[in-house]
């Protein structure tokens, strides 16, 4: 009977013995091996046997992390207060550093692209923060990965996701747009005026070359006029040289009648 007792008792504490030794890790998963608190290896993945109470394992997830930074309140280069959120990703690389360097790699990752944020978009102006966002990114992971590479992480990119701004400044953003629009519209039509002016001074160049093209343009004037069907009124254009000769004329006329008197 105490027999039976032992023999339960030894298949319990092997079977314990097993469940706390044997560990299955997943192919995207490592494990940091300390011996008596001492670093010894990095396992993995498949089957890890491992010696209760000498050895202990912490698991390292090795797959890309997906981190939503928090809103964080942004004073820019030119004094606008805007709150700005973004998503980091990154993966560890270094299992071994990610364990020994730092005590939470997540977190300490988390709390540097918060500060690192900040730091970043406060060097930049307002408008620079909404057309220049792939620059930024690019700032703002070559800094975060420098930094982290001592911490065994790698990080792959960086967006930012949203930048919020007041109402007030959203009405002043459009009526900038606005004004710019119509700055815009004023370049047009003064650039159309100077090309329109430019080719009226070639066209007077070449009529003034022979004065029956003038007399044809008159002739065409008049068709035109006379197809829109506009019974009540009839421009009829004068030369100017015309004009000028009844004028000679005139005046003859009214110093023969001066002389006649006299």
């Amino acid at each position: 009977m105490i027999f039976e007792y032992l023999l339960y008792l030894i298949i319990i504490f092997v079977g314990l013995f097993l469940a706390s030794a044997i560990r299955i890790l997943r192919e995207y998963e490592r494990g940091v091996i300390f011996m008596l608190g001492r670093f010894w290896k990095v396992k993995g993945p498949g089957l890890i046997i491992l010696i209760p109470a000498i050895q202990q394992m912490v698991k390292v997830d090795l797959r890309i992390i997906t981190m939503d930074v928090p809103s964080q309140d942004v004073i820019s280069q030119d004094n606008v207060s805007v709150r700005v959120n973004a998503v980091l990703y990154f993966r560890v690389v270094d299992p071994q550093r990610a364990v020994i360097q730092v005590e939470n790699y997540f977190d300490a990752t988390s709390q540097l692209a918060q500060t690192t944020l900040r730091s970043v978009l406060g060097k930049h102006e307002l408008d620079e923060m909404l057309s220049e966002r792939d620059k930024l990114n690019n700032d703002i992971q070559e800094i975060l990965d420098a930094q982290t590479d001592s911490w065994g992480i790698k990080v792959t990119n960086v967006e930012i996701k949203h930048v919020d701004i007041n109402e007030s400044m959203v009405r002043a953003i459009a009526q900038q747009a606005e004004a710019e629009r119509a700055r815009r519209a004023k370049v047009i039509h003064a650039t159309g005026e100077l090309e329109a002016s430019e080719k009226l001074r070639q066209a007077a160049d070449v009529l003034s070359a022979n004065p029956q093209a003038i007399n044809l343009r008159y002739m065409q004037t008049l068709t035109d006029i006379a197809g829109e069907k506009n019974s009540s009124t009839i421009v009829f254009p004068l030369p100017i040289d015309l004009m000028s000769a009844f004028t000679k004329v005139a005046n003859a006329m009214g110093g023969t009648k001066n002389g006649d008197k006299a």
